[in-house]
């Protein structure tokens, strides 16, 4: 059986748990963090989970980091490497079953990496995680002012197009709605978003959403 480390309220793990829900694909979730535990991040007084600074761990993944993989002895990390291929291994159908919808796909998903991620988990910390103590309203205010334009920017794209990669779901999809999902849980300040309301009310009827990312206590604890 395929065997996932993570933690549940991790957005990365989320990406590949709510994969396997689309692709059907049975596993075994393995509470994995060097951040978080069950009474919640180190940074306000929680207990990580662990595991992922054992020999074992390390001997899977040198990062430390989650997720990481085990599908049948073959180790993988990086979320949205995991979900990619597993998409070609299991469910073509995911990325178009052609190479350039992938790339598409593809663009989207590292896009949120690289733009969306650093300013989320700024927030993430300064609104949820951090004692009230630490928190600096000034950068809150800094990071909704630099998230905005992107948001935008894939706003635009989707005026063109009802998913990120075409007319059809794909990995691609996944990434960036976990993303745009947790921004809107933060109920901060923003320009109207039509392209990516409309694109998220389809999302948020996925059941593999439903089950992995939209309870909220996910991303607010």
């Amino acid at each position: 059986m395929l065997k996932i480390w993570g933690r549940p309220n991790s957005i990365h793990t989320q990406r590949v748990l709510w994969f396997c829900a689309e692709a059907g694909l049975e596993f075994e979730l393995i509470r994995a963090s060097a951040t978080m535990g069950i009474d919640g991040h180190v940074s306000g007084g929680g207990a990580a989970y662990g595991v992922v600074n054992t020999p074992e761990y390390l001997g899977m993944n040198p990062n430390g980091t989650i997720p990481t993989i085990d599908n049948n002895g073959y180790t993988l990390w990086e979320s949205n490497t995991i979900c990619r291929y597993l998409a070609q291994t299991y469910a073509p159908e995911f990325f178009g079953g052609d190479i350039e919808t992938l790339g598409h796909a593809s663009q989207w998903m590292d896009w949120t990496n690289t733009q969306l991620e650093p300013q989320l988990h700024v927030l993430v910390m300064q609104l949820v995680r951090m004692r009230e103590a630490d928190r600096a309203p000034e950068v809150v205010e800094q990071t909704r002012l630099e998230t905005i334009p992107k948001l935008m920017r894939l706003d635009a794209h989707l005026a063109a197009r009802g998913y990120v990669a075409g007319e059809k779901f794909t990995v691609g999809d996944i990434a960036p709605a976990c993303a745009f999902y947790r921004w809107t849980l933060f109920d901060l300040e923003a320009p109207d978003l039509p392209n990516l309301e409309e694109w998220m009310a389809h999302i948020s009827k996925r059941d593999g959403f439903k089950r992995h990312i939209a309870p909220r206590e996910y991303h607010l604890k």
